[in-house]
């Protein structure tokens, strides 16, 4: 299979077709090799649009989620980006390619040892990754200019309110276990945020302290 061409087309019909025009997005999103971070027997899906299983319970979005949430941060280059969730490691490995250091949290070990080994398998020497739960963000690392949660809340943190610079942007789909919506909080100052809501979207539940008990 030419993945290069799979990349290609995807790019052209889910990212730009439906509407995004973000030039970083779209140049990262045609850089990444999103095949290496699915198992080898669905690689073949690796460049279709929906969600694939990835283990321990968790998928890899939809390529066109992955582009719209990166978008919503409004990246111009250079920045220090947080983001909840690292799963299979293609959205930091997206986000490396933009910002100049990535932090990324995991609670599951195995999902991290593996996006790790993909990530230095493809150069992405600027994303860190931690195993802690996610729902408290990273305080040693803050401020942080955008924070990325790619799990389904029942609310904001205020973990992740607390660890935004001025001007940053926190992008979080908020909701239930069967739905949320995609909210985008900018912080104007230091008790001040405003907030948005993006699209509907679907996401596995956020497990922690500040998120669900568990996952069912």
């Amino acid at each position: 299979m030419d993945y290069a061409i799979s990349r290609r087309l995807m790019v052209e019909r889910q990212i730009k077709g439906k509407g995004l025009t973000d030039p970083l997005v779209i140049a990262a999103m045609m850089r990444v090799p999103r095949h290496l971070f699915v198992e080898e027997a669905l690689q073949s899906q690796a460049y279709g649009d929906s969600p694939l299983p990835i283990g321990e319970r968790q998928t890899i979005s939809q390529p066109y989620m992955v582009a719209a949430m990166t978008a919503a941060i409004e990246l111009k280059g250079g920045e220090k980006v947080l983001e909840i969730g690292t799963g299979s490691g293609y959205q930091a490995a997206i986000l490396s390619h933009i910002a100049g250091k990535v932090f990324t949290v995991e609670r599951k070990p195995a999902l991290a040892r593996r996006a790790r080994r993909i990530l230095d398998q493809i150069g992405g020497s600027n994303v860190n990754i931690k195993v802690t739960d996610g729902t408290y963000g990273w305080e040693e690392e803050q401020p942080f200019d955008g924070i990325l949660v790619t799990a389904g809340a029942p609310e904001v943190s205020k973990h992740y309110l607390k660890q935004l610079a001025i001007g940053g942007r926190l992008v979080i789909p908020v909701g239930t276990r069967g739905g949320q919506v995609l909210k985008r909080i900018i912080r104007r100052g230091e008790e001040r945020f405003e907030e948005e809501s993006l699209l509907e979207c679907h996401f596995v539940p956020l497990v922690g302290d500040h998120g669900w008990d568990q996952e069912r």
